[in-house]
């Protein structure tokens, strides 16, 4: 397993799945347990977090974007964070079960830093999980402060 960040990272995970919910929150966990977690279950949760919060709130050090949710899907989700000039530069991660290529090159096109397919085997999942979160809060360097 990858070092854990000298401060505790920040990571808001959006996902509408109880189970899928769980497991990336026992992965992170694993990763950092003083990992700061929030979780948003919809796509509008997740742009009142990011875009209706105070400027003075802290932003996530990473945001875990599914897909497919409810109210207002990721790709929409993606694209009016990456509008809004605060948030334009969030590192931002895919982690969904849609392999669809469309969805890949409607991510990237959108903006997205990186397009994860959630890994089906128990222990496959954590370790990704984990891998995912040492590269992004301990290896990356962010433009976001």
């Amino acid at each position: 397993m990858a070092s854990v960040p000298s401060k505790p990272g920040f990571v808001l995970l959006v996902e509408d799945n109880p189970d899928d919910e769980q497991l990336a929150t026992r992965a992170l966990r694993r990763y950092d347990p003083n990992l700061t977690l929030e979780v948003a279950r919809d796509g509008q949760e997740a742009l009142n977090r990011l875009l209706e919060s105070s400027e003075d709130a802290r932003l996530p050090d990473l945001v875990l974007l599914d897909l497919k949710l409810p109210k207002v899907d990721g790709i929409e989700v993606l694209e009016r964070v990456r509008k809004a000039d605060r948030t334009a530069l969030l590192p931002i991660v895919v982690l969904t079960s849609s392999d669809e290529r469309r969805d890949v090159l409607a991510c990237y096109q959108r903006g997205v830093n990186s397009y994860v397919r959630k890994p089906v085997e128990y222990d496959e999942y954590i370790r990704g999980i984990g891998e995912v979160a040492a590269y992004w809060l301990s290896r990356n360097t962010s433009a976001v402060e």
